[in-house]
């Protein structure tokens, strides 16, 4: 694959800085945000990612956000907060998180291949509170095969953390063998995590989320993955936790583990 041979592994994505065709929209007041405040600011304590509302209580997101690289382990939960809708200190709704759920394999991938490691980049946050419709809606993850080049990102990101950027009219250039899908997407700090969303018969629904971003000579890609799957796993092992009978007073609790850097992941060109 091209881009295999232009990344190394790194922390979140490199800002693109060329002059895209795309068009790109501030949400800076609450009635431009109106329709998308189920996409929010997700902080960790040490930074923040975009995450994006797919049912009332669960947030979907990159799992390099929410996991220590050096260690493999989830990042303290009781530092996490998801705030829909976030935009310049305002936001449609807050929420602290009680349970995350990493895909399989992506805490045993540190020596998989980098198409393993973006496939199963994926984490499911569940919140301490369901947000009501009156706050935000969620999205649904789009379950078809992909029939449509245009897509829209909607993500925070360096220099705009305090409100979210809409691109529309980017493109989804290829999804490869193992379900690693390319778009032309601008991206950067902060923007791990976020939904890129096609429009199917008038409403939107997740493709992809952004893991990273390869640069080469000409050409920059952000990258992400296929979810329906991945995703359907998570909610299966996040309703298995729910159902589990919950720890008596002589069991032990896993304690998560502490994180020595911020959340984001970072992709650069080979040598």
């Amino acid at each position: 694959m091209r881009i295999m041979s232009l990344l190394t592994l790194l922390t979140v994505m490199l800002a693109t800085g060329t002059a895209l065709a795309q068009e790109r929209d501030r949400l800076d007041d609450r009635g431009e945000l109106l329709g998308w405040e189920g996409v929010g600011r997700l902080d960790l304590g040490t930074g923040s990612c975009t995450g994006t509302l797919i049912a009332r209580n669960l947030v979907l997101t990159a799992a390099h956000c929410v996991v220590d690289d050096a260690s493999g382990r989830v990042l303290p939960i009781s530092k996490m907060r998801f705030h829909a809708g976030y935009t310049h200190g305002q936001t449609a709704a807050s929420r602290r998180i009680s349970k995350v759920v990493v895909a399989d394999g992506y805490q045993t991938a540190q020596k998989a291949s980098l198409t393993q490691k973006v496939r199963t980049d994926l984490a499911l946050l569940r919140l301490e509170r369901d947000i009501y419709s009156t706050e935000a809606e969620p999205f649904k993850v789009h379950t078809h095969p992909v029939n449509a080049n245009s897509v829209t990102l909607v993500s925070y990101g360096r220099g705009r953390n305090d409100s979210l950027q809409r691109e529309s009219g980017c493109r989804h250039k290829q999804t490869y063998r193992g379900g690693v899908m390319t778009f032309d997407c601008d991206v950067t700090f902060g923007s791990s995590g976020a939904p890129v969303f096609t429009r199917v018969d008038g409403r939107l629904r997740i493709l992809s989320v952004i893991s990273m971003m390869s640069q080469g000579p000409d050409d920059k890609e952000a990258i992400g993955m296929t979810l329906p799957d991945v995703v359907d796993a998570m909610k299966r092992e996040m309703r298995n936790d729910a159902a589990r009978a919950p720890v008596t007073a002589g069991a032990k609790r896993v304690k998560v583990g502490q994180r020595s850097g911020g959340g984001a992941r970072f992709v650069k060109p080979g040598g």
